[in-house]
């Protein structure tokens, strides 16, 4: 990979371009916040050569909710398990829409 992909990968949510110690300065959390997040398996960090854990801007907006959740009381378990059941909710509620338009342009209403 050339220098200019790696500029290119920038604005990918998914390209883990942060260091543990950054994305704890990021979310002024501790990098034990995010070891404990990787320890309910709210998100995977993707490790580097020399095995450092790195995160993407998508995986510091999980933990930014995680965060949120903790500051205001919740354990840190239980905030985990309650992104993890939004996070399902929301999909579910997508395919449920995507089910919807499916059955209705496949059967519209009989005209009057």
């Amino acid at each position: 990979m050339t220098a200019d992909d790696s500029y290119g990968r920038l604005d990918d949510d998914d390209y883990p371009a942060y260091t543990m110690g950054r994305a704890a300065e990021v979310l002024g959390a501790t990098q034990g916040f995010f070891r404990a997040l990787g320890e309910a398996r709210l998100i995977t960090p993707l490790r580097s050569k020399g095995g450092h854990r790195r995160y993407s801007r998508y995986q510091l907006r999980i933990a930014a909710r995680a965060r949120e959740l903790v500051d205001q009381g919740t354990p840190i378990k239980a905030a985990c398990r309650i992104i993890i059941l939004e996070d399902q909710l929301e999909e579910a509620q997508r395919l449920n829409a995507e089910y919807h338009r499916t059955t209705e342009s496949a059967n519209p209403p009989a005209a009057e």
